[in-house]
């Protein structure tokens, strides 16, 4: 646990080295919101309308960190000796790992908090505190299956090919789980298709504990089904990375 921790950390300091990268993620979701819910009197002056867009961009930017932070940094980091050099040493897998989830989670947590105030000053949400703070853990827990879909990724792919596979992930899941939309505009086939997306199973469940829906088991059971798969490609990538630059 000590190393996990150790990992953690000196990932966080990695990043924060680099401001520019650290506000860009942090910036992009509540400027969509400021974009596209703010200024849409319907949907900013509708307290249900608008704490659900709360909601729906919230995952967004945990999706963003996730996959465009995690799979681009780890993707650059194979390309260093560095990386090689720690991958040789006694401490295994399971630390570097385990650190970067939750260097991950440190950062999802924190793209959440300009989403909920530009949501709570420009916008008529509005939730009970102690509803907020469970949606703030569920979010950080619906972040683990797209931490280790980042995971894979960036084990899997080179630097250049890693942001390609990312905008071609991101912006589908996003609009086909309903984070952009909500799923009762969208036709019958799409509602049908979206609800086997770890998105849209993360939607459904954060707009039901923010009191706007109600939870479906389903969706948890689509939550987890996901997070296996995910969990199973982050191991093969690792293991196949692995095997290809050193033994």
């Amino acid at each position: 646990m000590n190393k996990m921790l150790l990992h953690a950390r000196y990932q966080v300091l990695e990043n924060l080295r680099v401001p520019m990268a650290v506000v860009g993620f942090l910036v992009f979701p509540s400027l969509m919101m400021v974009f596209f819910v703010v200024p849409m009197p319907g949907v900013a002056d509708d307290p249900v309308y608008s704490t659900n867009a709360a909601g729906q961009l919230a995952l967004f930017s945990i999706v963003n960190v996730c996959l465009y932070t995690f799979g681009a940094q780890i993707a650059e980091e194979r390309a260093k000796p560095w990386d090689g050099y720690l991958r040789t040493l006694a401490a295994g897998a399971v630390p570097r790992l385990g650190g970067r989830v939750l260097n991950g989670l440190f950062f999802a947590l924190l793209g959440l908090i300009p989403v909920i105030g530009t949501a709570a000053v420009f916008t008529s949400a509005e939730a009970p505190v102690l509803r907020i703070l469970l949606a703030v853990v569920l979010l950080l827990a619906i972040g683990i299956p797209f931490l280790l879909l980042g995971l894979a990724i960036g084990y899997l792919l080179s630097s250049k090919a890693v942001y390609v596979a990312v905008q071609l992930l991101v912006f589908p899941l996003g609009f086909a789980g309903g984070l952009f939309l909500p799923p009762q505009l969208f036709p019958d086939w799409l509602d049908t298709a979206s609800q086997a997306l770890p998105t849209r199973a993360g939607r459904d469940l954060v707009v039901a504990v923010l009191g706007n829906g109600q939870a479906s088991i389903t969706s948890l059971a689509v939550l987890l089904g996901w997070t296996l798969v995910f969990g199973a490609f982050a191991a093969f990538a690792f293991r196949r990375d692995e095997g290809r630059r050193f033994r």
